[in-house]
């Protein structure tokens, strides 16, 4: 068991970069900050000094982008020991991620959950395909986990994050828009302009509403007429984990993909369904990319467009699922069905994930060893998932409380469940 001592080293300094849409990292901030380390926010944009209200730990950034690299190499030479980051794909914490690690710097790193919406990921060094996890083997996980025994959580009712992940957006990137003067040098990891960027989100709020509807009507439509169907998971077109690690270079490139292999091999009868990213803004207009793909391979009465939703009542009649590398696959795999990825990710293990080609995949579809999957998933939630999320009031302070711990502790998740017959949630003991 860690002692308190090993959990709250004293004189550590944190350096907050850009978190998630909302107030979270400032929350754990003030938490981290009453261990009795010293805490200190570098901002880019105006979105980001609007969700930390402590101007005297806020730094602004305001350089041209190329004098990042040695102005963070200095910050880092004057005590700092920790660095804590959303995401490891922007070029802001690409390269500060390379800096820290020269320089000795621990590196936490939180993202969306790999088993989202339940869950948050918190890992050091990386996430997604900077993961350790991407070379841990079934087996080496079945190995830790022969040192514990502790039953897995339970997913909640109801989490309602949603919402106020699109508001938080909004807020964000209309304090970026109208603080664009104050941050003449900021430029977004996004295509997009501020404005754009800006009306995307807004435009996702006016119009959920209708989306919903029509998401109401396409799944009854799907799920009651006896179809039989795949279901293709789409994510957003900006997402790292399509640019990073995958060889598509967007949406239509899979797209086309996987309704070609879906023509060449699949049964006549057979449907397929790609399902939205709940957060798609439709900058891109997915289903209408859709819609002319299918209609070039002469299958437009088998291929169906889904407006994002919760993932549950579409998995439960589907036949396969077939993704670049989303997250969400892996709701597919705990109810046993086949999946397949063309992207990499930190499940695709030869025990859960289809080796075939897309053709022979809609043909025949290998189904993943369950057991494997569950060794996988309770590996996972005893290491670097955290129950809680980044938006709601009620599962932010539910991650807060757990994720404080993690990260004062000296070792990170992986290495604590390899060190101790506790799990690292056991070793962790709250600092009253």
């Amino acid at each position: 068991m860690a002692s308190l001592r090993e959990i709250s080293r004293p004189k550590r300094k944190f350096v907050f970069l850009q978190g998630p849409h909302g107030p979270f990292f400032y929350e754990l901030s003030r938490i981290l900050q009453s261990s009795g380390a010293e805490i200190v926010k570098i901002g880019f944009n105006q979105g980001d000094a609007r969700f930390w209200p402590d101007h005297k730990t806020y730094i602004a950034f305001k350089q041209p982008q190329d004098e990042w690299a040695q102005y963070l190499s200095d910050y880092l030479a004057r005590g700092v020991t920790d660095l804590v980051i959303y995401g490891d794909h922007r070029v802001f914490h690409a390269q500060a991620i390379k800096i820290a690690k020269d320089a000795g710097v621990t590196i936490h790193c939180f993202e969306e959950g790999y088993m989202r919406p339940y869950w948050t990921t918190y890992e050091r060094g990386g996430v997604n395909g900077h993961s350790r996890l991407m070379n841990m083997s079934i087996d080496e996980m079945r190995s830790c986990l022969g040192r514990i025994d502790e039953d897995q959580p339970e997913a909640p009712a109801r989490w309602g994050e949603l919402r106020r992940h699109a508001l938080y957006g909004a807020i964000y990137h209309l304090n970026l828009f109208l603080g664009r003067r104050k941050y003449p040098n900021y430029r977004g990891h996004r295509t997009a302009t501020l404005g754009q960027e800006l009306w995307a989100h807004c435009k996702r709020l006016i119009l959920m509403p209708y989306r919903w509807a029509k998401r109401m009507i396409a799944t009854r439509r799907i799920t009651n007429k006896g179809y039989v169907y795949h279901v293709a998971l789409m994510q957003l077109g900006h997402d790292s984990s399509i640019a990073e690690h995958s060889d598509y270079r967007d949406n239509a490139e899979f797209i086309h993909d996987v309704i070609s292999g879906f023509v060449k091999k699949a049964p006549a009868h057979h449907h397929l369904v790609f399902k939205a990213h709940p957060l798609e803004d439709y900058r891109e207009r997915p289903d209408r990319v859709v819609a002319q793909i299918a209609a070039e391979f002469g299958v437009a009465a088998r291929v169906h467009f889904l407006h994002g939703g919760k993932l549950a009542a579409v998995l439960d009649f589907a036949r396969s699922v077939i993704t670049i590398n989303s997250t969400a696959a892996q709701q597919a795999l705990w109810r046993g069905l086949p999946v397949k990825t063309l992207g990499r990710s930190v499940y695709s293990k030869p025990e859960l994930v289809s080796q075939q080609t897309t053709a022979d995949f809609f043909a025949q579809p290998n189904t993943p060893d369950l057991n494997a999957y569950r060794d996988y998933r309770r590996f996972l939630l005893v290491t670097s998932q955290i129950t809680g999320g980044f938006y709601a009031r009620k599962s932010r302070a539910r991650l807060t409380r757990q994720a404080v711990d993690l990260v004062l502790s000296s070792s990170d998740p992986y290495d604590l469940i390899s060190q101790s017959p506790a799990a690292p949630m056991q070793q962790i003991k709250l600092i009253k």
